[in-house]
This record gives structure tokens, C-alpha cells and sequence, in this order.
């Protein structure tokens, strides 16, 4: 791997690695090796825009479950 320069910016993540930091998150999986790393990289929109997907997505599962089961 290369060193960067001190100083030097993080190099920024992708919208689909910021999807795997958020689910893990979701799960409580993350190291804080890579929170570490995930601070500096990451996008807060990003961030933002897949936790609140995210949290959606985890509402309607649990809505269409507890129907399936009432029915």
C-alpha cells in the first residue's frame, strides 16, 4: 500500500462502500480499525442518504413480516 504525504487528503469512498460501512454499522460488525478509516474517507451525505435508505428498508421488512405472520 502507498503512504501518503502528512497532510494529504484521505482519498474519498465510493457511494458503495459507504453502503457496506452503514450495514455494517446497522449490524454492529465495524472494528474500529475501519471506523478509524471510515472517518476519513467517508462522504456525510453519503453517510446520511444510505442510513436513512437503510432504515427504510429495515421498517418496511419488519412491516411486511408482522403482516405475513397476522395473516
Amino acid at each position: 500500500m502507498m503512504d501518503r504525504p502528512p497532510g494529504a487528503p484521505a482519498p474519498r469512498a465510493s457511494f458503495g462502500q459507504t453502503l457496506r460501512a452503514v450495514g455494517a454499522s446497522f449490524f454492529g460488525v465495524r472494528g474500529s480499525r475501519a471506523h478509524q478509516a471510515d472517518l476519513r474517507s467517508l462522504n456525510p451525505v453519503h453517510v446520511i442518504l444510505a442510513g436513512i435508505g437503510m432504515a427504510g428498508v429495515f421498517v418496511l421488512a419488519l412491516v411486511l413480516i408482522v403482516r405475513m405472520v397476522v395473516r
